[in-house]
């Protein structure tokens, strides 16, 4: 298979590879907690860090990347590759206030700044291979 254009990808795969892409991202973000949990001394109650506030931003944020990508299928004629290149920047400007937070944020340390990135990259990845992932989205012959 090769790239999807705008007519090669199936919009009705769209309405479960979105809400699959969220589902996804909120487990690996989940799951990127627990273990920096289990293996640093974090502040439990730092707000970006608690189940509530990973859940939250987490939906919202690639909630949103799904819209963004749907805009893409319907006005790019190169859907995947607008996308990665778009999803890629924003996780990049994502860790830039992650990198403000220690000294500046009450709670916030270094250990913890950097489980927040880390989470970035945990939602980011399913965008990646689940979402523009041309065997779940192409049309079929």
């Amino acid at each position: 298979m090769g790239q999807a254009g705008r007519n090669d990808v199936n919009s009705a795969a769209l309405w479960w590879a979105g809400p699959l892409t969220v589902a996804v991202s909120v487990l690996l973000v989940f799951a990127t907690r627990a273990a920096a949990f289990a293996l640093l001394d974090l502040p439990a109650e730092f707000p970006p860090l608690t189940y509530g506030g990973l859940a939250f931003f987490t939906v919202m944020l690639v909630g949103l990347g799904v819209l963004v990508f749907v805009g893409c299928v319907m006005w790019s004629a190169r859907p995947i590759v607008i996308y990665r290149r778009i999803a890629f920047a924003a996780l990049a400007l994502s860790m830039l206030p992650d990198l403000w937070l220690p000294g500046n944020v009450p709670g916030a340390t270094w250990p913890a700044a950097f489980v927040l990135m880390v989470a970035h990259v945990a939602a980011w990845l399913p965008t990646m291979f689940v979402l523009t992932n041309p065997a779940l989205i192409e049309k079929r012959a």
